[in-house]
């Protein structure tokens, strides 16, 4: 875990630095503020990295003279068919246009995010496809 904590830590830099550029040529309080907290943002995520990947076993990716054959193995399920994503994005984009157009529309739409967000999560718990 080493290459990405030192990549949130490199992002932490880079970013001090565009901030203090950005604040000497700008003067905006705003802007300047966005960019410290990413710093901060970003040293947190590098130091928690870095902090639990000590205490962790080392991974293949973290071999320099690892071999792609030590990665292998059961990476999690998949559903290559369902269509339930494309239910639960269409609910949600119906949601989002009833919050431009009318509260009812909004009501609509979370109403069928929340069915498609329950038919999506047990969908392998009924039919063809239950185990």
């Amino acid at each position: 875990m080493k290459v990405e904590g030192s990549l949130f830590l490199g992002c932490a830099v880079f970013f001090a630095a565009a901030d203090v550029v950005y604040w000497h040529f700008s003067k905006d309080p705003t802007g300047t503020t966005a960019l410290a907290l990413s710093v901060g943002l970003a040293f947190l995520s590098g130091f928690y990295i870095l902090f639990t990947g000590r205490r962790l076993p080392r991974r293949p990716e973290d071999n320099p003279e690892g071999e792609i054959s030590e990665g292998t193995g059961e990476l999690g399920f998949f559903s290559p068919h369902s269509w339930w994503p494309l239910f639960v994005g269409l609910a949600s984009a119906t949601a989002a246009l009833g919050a431009a157009i009318g509260w009812w529309l909004f009501l609509i739409g979370m109403l069928f995010t929340v069915l498609a967000a329950i038919g999506f999560v047990f969908e392998y718990y009924r039919g063809v496809y239950a185990h």
